[in-house]
């Protein structure tokens, strides 16, 4: 039996994959984030975003969202925000109104190392189509690594990190208190003059639903942060 053990262990991931792959919905999608962000004066910092996915096989918006934030600077590897969000969802053929969402979060940004950096963010949902209040938290770790032994601020890195989304209460909008979905990403960080970069990618993001299959998405993520 043990000389067929490591034959058998592939066709068991393999069956696996497949076993999960049925239970799931899947999509093929484009997201699109160009991000301001930079001091207004002294420790007052801001960031300011515009965000267009494109999904259902990349062939309509599936949603759009604004998102602004105001922070202070408590050191040069700890920031503090206040934001607000505005999230619009069209519904697929227009027999209803487009979904709504106004999003008020707040943030924790921690710089640990020159490579890793941390992000904490608790949010409240207001949601068109129901009237209770979604709280939800987020947390998302990131590594990037130069790729040149002489590693400089315009050098290329590659980048990859994972970002956890838990409910934290039940809604009359569908949310269920407990693990919400995951997204992870791998690609480049890429310096395209002063601090600025593009972040290109792809992203896979899981997302567990209650009523129907967990839906997973893979997605082409180009991300431009203009920093002051």
């Amino acid at each position: 039996m043990r000389k067929y053990r490591g034959a058998l262990l592939p066709l068991l991931f393999v069956s696996g994959t497949g076993i999960a792959q049925a239970r799931e919905t899947h999509d093929e999608q484009l997201w699109v984030n160009v991000t301001a962000l930079g001091s207004v004066r002294g420790a007052l910092i801001y960031h300011a975003e515009i965000q267009p996915r494109i999904g259902g096989g990349l062939s309509r918006l599936d949603q759009l969202m604004l998102r602004v934030g105001l922070g202070v600077k408590l050191s040069n590897s700890l920031s503090v925000y206040q934001g607000y969000a505005r999230v619009r969802t069209p519904v697929e053929g227009g027999a209803r109104p487009d979904t709504l969402e106004d999003r008020s979060f707040q943030q924790i940004s921690w710089k640990l190392s020159p490579r890793f950096s941390s992000r904490t963010r608790l949010e409240q949902r207001w949601i068109s189509t129901g009237s209770d209040v979604g709280w939800r938290l987020r947390e998302m770790v990131r590594y990037a690594l130069p790729l040149s032994s002489h590693a400089g601020p315009q050098d290329v890195k590659a980048l990859g990190w994972v970002e956890g989304f838990v409910a934290l209460n039940d809604t009359n909008v569908g949310a269920r208190q407990g693990f919400d979905r995951v997204r992870t990403f791998i690609g480049a960080e890429v310096p395209v003059g002063g601090k600025s970069a593009l972040e290109i990618g792809y992203m896979n993001q899981l997302v567990k639903q209650r009523t129907r299959s967990d839906t997973m998405d893979h997605v082409a993520s180009i991300s431009l942060f203009l920093r002051q």
